[in-house]
């Protein structure tokens, strides 16, 4: 269990800070989160389900099908990001999101478009 904290979210080499209020994985956490400009260039999938509002700003998810591509931007209604979801978020300019997310899996993935290899992670970002 953690409270009010600040860390990179997803890892050293992300472009996204997070600031959480809590943070219980086994139940749920709360987070602001930060996105800078660009993304890193992995595509990920997650240990957890999230809604997420975007206060302010506006992301492009990407896929490696790329014709699925899409521009988030704020608005009421938040975004539903599955499990599965296997994407990563490109963000034009600075970008703030608040974010809800479920329990955590024990496991997720990262893939790689220059190696063209997927990694699977367990707590930590450690390799399964």
């Amino acid at each position: 269990m953690k409270l009010f904290r600040k860390a990179k979210d997803g890892g050293p080499n992300s472009t996204v800070t997070g600031y959480w209020l809590c943070e219980f994985k086994s139940l749920f956490s709360i987070a602001l989160l930060k996105f800078e400009d660009g993304s890193r260039d992995e595509y990920h999938d997650h240990a957890f389900n999230s809604w997420n509002w975007i206060l302010k700003g506006e992301v492009e998810e990407e896929f490696v099908d790329s014709f699925l591509n899409q521009t988030l931007v704020a608005r009421i209604r938040p975004y539903f990001t599955g499990r599965t979801r296997m994407h990563r978020v490109r963000s034009k300019g600075t970008t703030w999101v608040f974010s809800i997310r479920g329990p955590w899996s024990e496991t997720w993935h990262e893939y790689d478009p220059k190696t063209k290899k997927t990694v699977t992670l367990t707590h930590g970002r450690n390799i399964v």
